[in-house]
């Protein structure tokens, strides 16, 4: 995996040091399409840290100030040349534009060292920060899958589906906004 270095942040592979830092925004994730991600202990980070060491398609946010762990960035390849993209951040973190720099800083290498054509990432309807951060990626909205998937039950067990967005970019788009300049919103 390739080391990414932005002015604030260092986008990398976890490592097994950094199981306090992902217990910390995984212990109660902020979006529910992470509560199947919950841990529920420390011990669960330290073996959850080590699975995310192995992949290429997770990147580990640190903030270069603090040297913490604060979210990550990651998604899986849909061969040939398309990339589904997601990201979650430490709520601490949060106000600061830290998510659009990673996200800027995968998507620029994505498009310019792993040849991938086409980027999207999916939003659930309620998250407006994730909808604002894909337009300051100069994604544009391709669709809205009503009742799309559940992520929680109610009391009776019965699956609570959730409107989701899809939001995405072309690298010739990317490249035409001069290299992922932000969009205007």
């Amino acid at each position: 995996m390739t080391m990414i270095e932005t002015d604030r942040l260092i986008l990398r592979r976890f490592r097994e040091g950094d199981a306090e830092d992902l217990f910390a925004y995984l212990h109660s994730p902020g979006a529910p399409c992470f509560a199947s991600m919950q841990l529920a202990d420390l011990a669960a980070a330290r073996i959850r840290v080590i699975e995310l060491a192995m992949s290429d398609d997770v990147f580990a946010i640190e903030d270069r100030e603090s040297g913490r762990v604060i979210g990550e960035v990651f998604g899986h390849l849909e061969p040939p040349d398309t990339f589904s993209v997601a990201w979650q951040m430490n709520g601490d973190f949060g106000g600061r534009g830290l998510a659009t720099e990673a996200a800027q800083a995968v998507i620029a290498h994505l498009f310019m060292t792993r040849g991938i054509r086409r980027i999207y990432a999916y939003v659930e309807t309620d998250n407006l920060a994730s909808q604002r951060l894909c337009l300051r990626l100069g994604m544009r909205q391709e669709g809205l899958f009503r009742e799309f998937i559940s992520f929680e039950t109610d009391a009776a067990g019965v699956p609570i589906y959730v409107d989701t967005l899809q939001f995405a970019i072309l690298k010739r788009e990317w490249q035409g906004a001069g290299n992922g300049a932000p969009s205007q919103i």
